[in-house]
């Protein structure tokens, strides 16, 4: 389970801490649950922020696990479609060019996305990247239901990302429960589907955001 120790990021004058996000044991809800905290950035800062790749229709999963195989910490989805968001849910994660609305973050360019493997990555935690290119279609439904979901009570990380990605045509044998790793192995699993694990040593730290150790 995580517990309040890791990297405060600084950012524009802002900290921010990362603390328990979500676990995949039931025995550790408890430690890390509690009430959704909605959050809705202004019309001008998400306009102001969305961000196009350019790039083919392609999304990622992000799942922290703890070093030398252990348990699954949170779950985080990126969506390249039409423009580049990041649904974090229940997380913690907070970057004043990539402004929330409800657990999704836009402007989400290669420097925040940088930002946000370098900001779970450490001395306890890995970060399992998945790559899956996927449709157009899919891509705009993924967005769709990110954006209309709401924000998600804590430890449900990746059941609401299960719930999501299973609700759309192509991922309905995805599984749907409160373990970030065992939905990893079956996004991992599918055709075409590219991983990589990011250790903090690894983690790409030239975004020019200074990250200390918490107190």
């Amino acid at each position: 389970m995580r517990f309040g120790f890791g990297k405060a990021a600084r950012a524009s004058g802002a900290a921010f801490l990362r603390s328990g996000l979500c676990v995949a044991a039931f025995a550790g809800l408890a430690a890390c649950g509690g009430p959704a905290e909605p959050v809705w950035a202004p019309d001008a800062a998400v306009e102001a922020a969305r961000h196009q790749t350019g790039a083919p229709p392609e999304i990622r999963l992000y799942t922290v696990v703890g070093k030398g195989g252990g348990w699954g910490a949170h779950s985080g989805l990126l969506i390249n479609g039409r423009e580049r968001i990041l649904f974090d849910p229940a997380g913690t994660f907070k970057l004043p060019s990539a402004p929330e609305r409800n657990d999704v973050h836009y402007g989400m360019s290669d420097r925040a996305v940088a930002v946000y493997i370098d900001y779970h990555a450490d001395e306890t935690y890995d970060v399992i990247e998945q790559r899956l290119p996927v449709s157009a279609a899919q891509a705009a439904a993924l967005a769709q239901r990110v954006k209309a979901y709401g924000a998600v009570p804590k430890a449900q990380c990746s059941l609401s990302i299960g719930r999501i990605l299973r609700d759309v045509p192509g991922f309905e044998t995805i599984p749907v429960g409160y373990f970030p790793k065992r939905l990893s192995a079956a996004f991992g699993a599918r055709p075409g589907a590219v991983t990589r694990r990011i250790t903090d040593a690894e983690a790409d730290k030239s975004h020019n955001v200074v990250f200390r150790a918490a107190r």
